[in-house]
Order: C-alpha cells, then sequence, then structure tokens
C-alpha cells in the first residue's frame, strides 16, 4: 500500500474508532442518573428558604437578563385529581388573567406599602399570611380585606419542615392559622393554601384539601426572597409573566422594599399586556 493511501486509512479508523467510543459513553450517561442531583431548569423555587439582605434600589435602565430559576425537583402524584403542580398543587390561575401573591405578611413596612401600589394600579391580588403576623396585625389583615384582596392560609410560623410532620400537627397548624385570619376578619373566606417554601408532600396536601384549602403553588419565581434588588425582580417579571401566570412575591420575611420598587417600576407596563385578579375565593 502506497504510504499516502496507508496514512488516510489510519486517520479514518481511528476516527470512527473515536466516533464509536464517544457514542457509547454517551449511552452509558444517558442510563445513570446525575450523581450530583441537580435540578432542571425552569420556573419555580428553590427549597433552601428565604435568604434575607438589604436590597439595592431600582437603577433607572440597563441591567442584565434575568436567568430563570431552578425548578422544584419534586414529582406531581399522576393520581392526585387537582393542578399540574408538586403533588397535584395548582400552579397556574387556569384563565388569562394573572395572580401576584405575596407571602409571609403581613408586616406593617412592606404590607401598606404592597397595598397602595396595587390601588394605584387597580389590581386585586392574593396575599398568603402567616398566623403569627395576622394575629400581631390584625389591622392589616382587615386592610388586605377592605381592598378586595384574597387571603390564603401559609401555616402558623412559616414551617418548612410542616409537610413531614404528622397529619393531626399539620391540621391544628392550618386551623389555627385559619381562626386567627377569621379572628381579624371574621367573614373573610380562605380557600388557599400554601406551603411554605414550596416545600410540598402528600400528608400537607391531603389535610388542607380535607379543611376546604386548594394547595396553591406558583409558576413564575422572581425570587425576590433573595432581596437580589429591584432592577432584577422587575426584569424577571417582565419577562416570564404571561397569561395564567401566578407569581410568587413577597411583602416580609426581611427587606422587602426591593419588591415594592420592582412592582412600581414594571406595573404599569404589565398592566398594559395582561388582566390581573385575586384568586377566587367563591364568595359571592
Amino acid at each position: 500500500m502506497r504510504p499516502a493511501l496507508a496514512g488516510r486509512t489510519a486517520v479514518l479508523v481511528t476516527l470512527v474508532v473515536v466516533a464509536l467510543l464517544g457514542s457509547a459513553y454517551a449511552l452509558g450517561r444517558s442510563l445513570v442518573s446525575d450523581p450530583a442531583g441537580h435540578p432542571p431548569t425552569g420556573l419555580g423555587t428553590s427549597l433552601t428558604g428565604p435568604q434575607y439582605a438589604d436590597q439595592a434600589p431600582l437603577p433607572g435602565t440597563g441591567g442584565p437578563s434575568p436567568s430563570a430559576p431552578s425548578e422544584s425537583t419534586q414529582d406531581a402524584d399522576p393520581q392526585q385529581p387537582a393542578g399540574d403542580g408538586p403533588y397535584g398543587t395548582q400552579i397556574t390561575t387556569g384563565t388569562t388573567e394573572v395572580a401576584l401573591t405575596f407571602d409571609d405578611g403581613p408586616d406593617p413596612r412592606y404590607t401598606p406599602q404592597a397595598l397602595a401600589v396595587l390601588r394605584e394600579h387597580q389590581i386585586k391580588a392574593t396575599f398568603c399570611v402567616v398566623g403569627q403576623n395576622a394575629r400581631n396585625h390584625p389591622e392589616l389583615i382587615r386592610a388586605i380585606v377592605a381592598d378586595g384582596h384574597t387571603l390564603c392560609n401559609h401555616s402558623w410560623n412559616h414551617d418548612t419542615l410542616l409537610g413531614k410532620r404528622s397529619p393531626d400537627v399539620i391540621r391544628a397548624d392550618l386551623i389555627r392559622t385559619s381562626q386567627a385570619i377569621r379572628a381579624a376578619a371574621p367573614d373573610a373566606p380562605v380557600v388557599w393554601f400554601r406551603q411554605p417554601g414550596g416545600a410540598w408532600t402528600y400528608p400537607v396536601v391531603s389535610v388542607a384539601r380535607e379543611l376546604g384549602m386548594t394547595p396553591l403553588h406558583w409558576n413564575v419565581d422572581p425570587s425576590d426572597w433573595r432581596a437580589p434588588g429591584a432592577q432584577r425582580i422587575a426584569t424577571v417579571l417582565s419577562t416570564y409573566v404571561g397569561p395564567g401566570a401566578v407569581v410568587l412575591l413577597h411583602d416580609a420575611g426581611g427587606n422587602r422594599q426591593g419588591t415594592i420598587d420592582a412592582l412600581r417600576y414594571v406595573l404599569p407596563e404589565l398592566t398594559g399586556r395582561y388582566h390581573f385578579d385575586a384568586l377566587p375565593t367563591g364568595a359571592t
């Protein structure tokens, strides 16, 4: 065989072997789960809980494009006759309307500001309130109801491990929280429940339904609980909010001025694109 032909043959054989080895490696990786347990990307939440920090004021312009927060890795029960979220929770409004939801309040610093912004833009929202805060600030619960917003049970003291406790403990916690809400606003319907941290389990979903509450998750999370600054919160909202979105926000649990400033900045744009409303309560 001539030297040039032999050289080309050797190169061809080498390329074939490398391609076969690469295919075998890829096949092997596809059959092995990720040992690091990395969750898929998407719009959801981190279950590590809030990280409190000061938020920067909203700059006039500019800022990096957001990356979507990581998605919850919990799988929905295929036999759960409910929503499409973790363990059958509801993650959209089911209509073209957008629902803003505020967790962890009420808080005397930020809840009144949130109410003022919503009032300015004629938006009704849903407030997922903590029982202790409802007991300590009943006047804010009444202010939320007076403005026509929906109330949601968010556990007594924001226990992210509540779903791992016994059904009796879960039931007592949710009942205590609803009682604190109704002590402030006796006629207010409480037909929604949100598990702190989005740490859903079958028991907490089942108990919530037993008590007449729909488990509420979300599908847009600007991670304002991380206090990333108003600009980033506003950018994520502007980019990812769409018809049927349930948006996770916070009016307590740390410095939430960035959330308030982001809403002031982005709501004029978003209200021109979508209709916002509180989640329904069934009340007439």
